[in-house]
């Protein structure tokens, strides 16, 4: 497989940044000394639960539909989401005053698809499968003539989701790791290219669900694996690797580490225990990759992505 794209230099990943400045929250990175002395790291964790529409997917959307052109912007954008790229595409199109339509499974949460009606109300159900949410997303693609925005595999959402460590890593600049959910795709690509662009010596890790380890599987394959089951309460690392972003990956990316469910529990109930703070499973996995992983991260300054935090108070794992 080739790269989409020559190179991205700092120079040119700074320009996103500044494009989506003032639509997006430079969210905020914490760190716990308990945290520090379980791991036996410094852990900085760059909480996308803060981000306008509760996770990062709200850069990638930012940052796809200003590159639409005007015949694009008049006719509307359409993709198909689980959840966090839904209210993202939903949101973002609503402030370039953008139609959107957004195909949904009928198991997505149900608070996630409220949240994509307080913004529109073009959003169609379909069965819980990848063929029944491309079907339907192309039929109304093509009806209404829109343009679809895959939630991972499309190069401007990559490049608007590398925004996270772009920020990150010229606040901590000295990061020896950075550790990024992978389920799509889209976010581990642009964080593999931004921490490319901005460190000599920083490397991307990736975590994933064991039940859905498709990318660790693909990995080692070095071509695109799919999985036979989404049984993982990460439902937002449900989905598989796409064509643009793989070829990154496999540029960039050395290591995928599988997390067991009992393993995100434990990483989602310690950071709710001492940080006070609510992330959802799929952010869970990435902290669960230091404590698994704690002889291979002792004594490292690492970066933990904290994809989202879009998740029901009133229904938690643990």
């Amino acid at each position: 497989m080739s790269l989409p794209f020559t190179a991205f230099s700092k120079d040119y990943l700074d320009e996103i940044k500044t494009s989506i400045t003032k639509y997006v929250t430079k969210t905020p990175v914490l760190s716990n000394k308990i945290i520090n002395s379980i791991c036996g790291a410094e852990i900085f964790f760059k909480c996308e639960n803060f981000q306008k529409s509760g996770s990062f997917k709200f850069r990638a959307a930012t940052n796809a539909v200003l590159n639409l052109d005007s015949s694009q912007k008049k006719n509307g954008v359409i993709t198909h989401s689980s959840g966090n790229f839904a209210q993202a595409l939903s949101l973002a199109s609503q402030a370039q005053n953008i139609t959107a339509h957004i195909v949904m499974p009928k198991n997505a949460p149900e608070f996630k698809k409220r949240a994509v009606l307080q913004c529109n109300n073009n959003l169609v159900e379909c069965q819980s499968t990848i063929i029944d949410r491309e079907k339907i997303s192309k039929k109304i693609q093509d009806k209404y003539d829109l343009t679809f925005i895959h939630p991972s595999n499309n190069l401007n959402v990559i490049l608007g989701n590398s925004t996270v460590v772009s920020e990150l890593l010229e606040d901590h600049t000295d990061l020896d790791y950075i550790i990024c959910p992978i389920g799509g795709g889209g976010l581990i690509s642009g964080s593999a290219l931004a921490c490319e662009a901005y460190s000599s010596s920083c490397e991307v890790i990736g975590a994933e669900p064991t039940n859905v380890n498709d990318a660790y599987r693909s990995l080692q394959s070095k071509q695109i694996e799919y999985n036979s089951t989404t049984d993982t309460l990460a439902d937002g690392l449900r989905t598989n690797l796409g064509d643009i972003n793989f070829p990154i990956i496999l540029k960039y990316v050395n290591t995928i580490i599988c997390i067991d469910e009992i393993e995100i529990i434990n990483a989602m109930k310690l950071i709710y225990d001492k940080l006070d703070m609510l992330i959802e499973p799929s952010s869970a996995v990435a902290f669960a990759a230091v404590l698994k992983e704690k002889e291979k991260f002792k004594g490292k300054k690492i970066g933990v992505i904290i994809s989202g935090g879009n998740v029901e108070n009133n229904n938690l794992p643990f």
